[in-house]
């Protein structure tokens, strides 16, 4: 697998939001001292660049003209994304030491790793045609504005 990339941002996509489940009101206090400590170390180093929880309630779009809206995400609890960190780090091998050292591993959380990239791979494969489409959707604004 190649894990070089130009980026210096990752995404880490925590995973299992119900870690605190089955812990006793002592095991929760020490793995939230834990927890912060650690938010707090990544912020004084300057690796955080976004961090927030996310709810469990949402739609999902899809189909044609985005028709279809249904309530979602539908997945197992233990797969649902339950927050996200914007990561600054030199490297992908760095984002994931990060993300090894999150505390909550131990209680059954899982962390997602993606390099956050500049560009849209599309966009990269077909750059002629992402020209054209630029140039088009501006011609058409200008149109609907002069209208």
């Amino acid at each position: 697998m190649n894990t070089e990339t130009t980026t210096d941002e990752y995404m880490l996509l925590f995973r299992g939001p119900h870690w605190d489940r089955g812990l006793s009101t002592d095991e929760l206090q020490q793995a939230m001292t834990k927890v912060m400590a650690w938010f707090e170390g990544l912020n004084e180093r300057g690796k955080i660049k976004a961090a927030q929880p996310l709810g469990g309630q949402g739609r999902v779009i899809s189909g044609t003209d985005g028709r279809f809206v249904v309530d979602g995400p539908f997945t197992e609890t233990k797969e649902a994304v339950g927050g996200y960190l914007v990561l600054q780090a030199d490297s992908l091998n760095e984002a994931v030491e990060i993300a090894q050292s999150m505390p909550t591993l131990r209680y059954g959380i899982s962390v997602e790793v993606r390099p956050i990239l500049a560009e849209c791979p599309i966009f990269q494969r077909h750059p002629e045609l992402v020209r054209r489409a630029t140039d088009r959707a501006s011609e058409q604004l200008w149109i609907a504005a002069a209208a």
